[in-house]
């Protein structure tokens, strides 16, 4: 009987589990959003701008929510979920950075456009860093401290690793023209 309680117990978690990781997950993307991905994948220059667009605009929501007096209470989760939304895809531009650069693709001008992006924002999540440990402001940066910390750190290595492929990119294609 208690072997049967067990295996009653491993099959429901097995089974639960995919289950409540969908429904706690958010994509960071809307239908209209994703569709216009799509119509980009094979074209690094494009998708990466619309990625660096799709980034700013959450930024740009950010800054509204800190600033909009009707959030009251729902200011901290509202800013908690934009920085989550901004740190996905920030990883997923340095993944296709990373994709499209396995497969040779020139990056060099879609790369100075995601270093650029990657400064303005590691300026604007310190704006916010130092508006959270203001002690006026401690309740509602609860909400969001872990969430800036993870923002900040997604930014700081998209524009390490961006800086140094757009070095390495540049020598290559460089040195590529004078071959020719």
């Amino acid at each position: 009987m208690r072997m049967r309680t067990v295996a009653y117990f491993a099959i429901t978690l097995f089974v639960s589990a995919p289950l409540w990781a969908q429904t706690h997950y958010r994509d960071p993307l809307n239908e209209k959003e994703v569709d216009q991905l799509r119509e980009t994948a094979m074209e690094p220059e494009k998708r990466l701008k619309l990625m660096i667009e799709f980034i700013r605009a959450r930024m740009v929501a950010l800054q509204q929510a800190r600033s909009d007096p009707k959030m009251g209470k729902d200011r901290g989760q509202r800013i908690h979920d934009l920085l989550e939304d901004i740190a996905g895809l920030v990883d997923e531009v340095d993944d296709n950075v990373e994709n499209y650069n396995e497969r040779s693709a020139d990056l060099r001008k879609p790369l100075q456009q995601v270093v650029q992006m990657d400064s303005e924002l590691q300026i604007k999540l310190r704006e916010l860093k130092a508006i959270a440990d203001d002690p006026k402001t401690t309740d509602e940066a609860a909400d969001y401290k872990f969430a800036l910390e993870d923002a900040t750190e997604s930014v700081n290595q998209s524009a390490e690793t961006s800086r140094k492929l757009l070095e390495e990119q540049s020598v290559k294609f460089a040195e590529a023209k004078k071959k020719k």
